[in-house]
């Protein structure tokens, strides 16, 4: 029986992995006082270890305005050294390891990035809740240089590609959308300007790249919601990043401040959240998701491959490699993926689940033992990802909540 193409190389670029597989930049929320520590060592070379084609460190902001958590890693000298051994360990496993880059934009606040919050447009942002400022032209093109800066510390501190995030709402893809950019200037108006940031951002990121690392960008295919983007301009998005040159595409869709669970699918385990946040600092939001938490956080159904039907009209119109991410839990639906044309599979919950995942696949195992509860989303806002399986003593509640999203699936 000939092998699965699930294991066979596929190239990015510059870029080899030895399969197909990739752990996807879901946020572990591992990296405490913005720096790596050894849970995010233990988790990233576990994955490596079990045979990923490449793993993910998840939301690098590439400077302090750009952190939204405490447990976020930010890119800067003094962190180089512990992520190189981080790269060191996981090529030693046979893996390829990736960075993902980005800044967050109006989704922060004061007391976690150290200023006024920062936006393509002035206005207030109820997931913080924040007053955020427009960013003025001066600053957009010292940003622009900081996203160069940080691709060139990712390849000092051994990392093989560079994952660009423009999506989900945050900086650049506030930017893109008319719901978050409301500029008078170059930068806003028509969709070709609403690029602007973008492009400069990619050719900035392109040429610090060189010829040695690969570029991904994780980008929309819709944004969920009336206001925002919609699958039509997407794919102008995306055809103008294949012009540029990026050598392939995350087709993703949501925005975590409006639309999160058009990301994730699914229910966000609300007593979870609540559960676990911080009162002191997130009452508000406590209270808010007490007595419209579903209102706040509509459930949106999951499927296995939830994105592929809206990822074949990209795969239709564009030449460059594509990875698929979205609800990716059998070989079955892996393989149907990749013989729709897509080149890569990225995989989190999976992930968070079994480190182990990809070696079982390989060995005969069809399924992922993922039920999709997403204890591990609404853990992360508070602490590290982790699997409700991997947690001794949960709370009874918590516990019923699990159970109940795992039969209704």
């Amino acid at each position: 029986m000939s092998e699965s193409k699930i294991f066979t190389p596929v190239t990015f670029g510059p870029l080899t992995l030895r399969n197909r597989t990739i752990r996807s930049a879901a946020f572990e929320n591992m990296c405490y006082d913005n720096k790596p520590s050894q849970d995010l060592f233990n988790y990233h070379t576990a994955v490596a270890k079990g045979g990923i084609g490449m793993t993910t460190i998840a939301y690098a902001a590439v400077n302090r305005s750009g952190v939204s958590f405490n447990g976020q890693l930010w890119m800067r000298e003094e962190i180089i050294p512990d992520l190189k051994k981080l790269t060191d360990a996981i090529h030693a496993e046979g893996a390829k390891a990736s960075i993902q880059l980005g800044h967050c934009g109006n989704m922060t606040h004061r007391s976690t990035c150290g200023q006024t919050p920062i936006g393509a447009s002035t206005g207030f942002n109820l997931y913080s809740p924040t007053f955020v400022r427009g960013m003025k032209e001066q600053e957009i093109l010292d940003l622009v240089k900081d996203f160069g800066t940080a691709v060139n510390l990712a390849r000092k501190a051994g990392f093989d590609c560079v994952e660009i995030h423009a999506g989900h709402g945050y900086l650049i893809s506030q930017f893109l959308s008319p719901y978050t950019n409301h500029r008078k200037d170059r930068f806003g108006g028509s969709l070709d300007n609403r690029m602007t940031f973008m492009r400069m951002v990619i050719k900035e990121v392109m040429a610090a790249a060189g010829d040695d690392m690969a570029v991904v960008v994780n980008t929309n295919m819709y944004d969920g919601f009336k206001r925002g983007l919609q699958i039509p301009e997407c794919l102008e998005v995306a055809k103008e990043l294949e012009r540029l040159g990026v050598h392939a595409l995350v087709l993703t869709a949501g925005f975590v401040s409006k639309a999160p669970m058009a990301v994730m699918r699914g229910a966000m385990p609300l007593k979870t959240l609540a559960y676990y946040m911080d009162m002191k600092k997130f009452w508000w939001l406590k209270l808010g998701l007490k007595f419209a938490g579903r209102l706040m956080i509509p459930t949106v159904p999951f499927k296995e491959a939830y994105f592929l039907e809206d990822a074949k009209k990209f795969r239709k119109e564009l030449k460059l490699p594509l990875i698929y991410v979205g609800g990716l839990i059998s070989k079955t639906k892996m393989e149907e993926v990749l013989d729709a044309g897509f080149d890569g599979l990225q995989i989190a919950r999976a992930l968070v689940h079994d480190t182990d995942f990809v070696n079982k696949l390989k060995a005969g195992e069809e399924r992922s033992g993922c039920k999709h509860s997403n204890y591990c989303i609404g853990r992360m806002y508070t602490l590290e990802m982790k699997c409700h399986h991997c947690v001794e003593n949960l709370p009874k509640r918590l516990q019923d909540e699990i159970d109940k999203a795992e039969k209704e699936l």
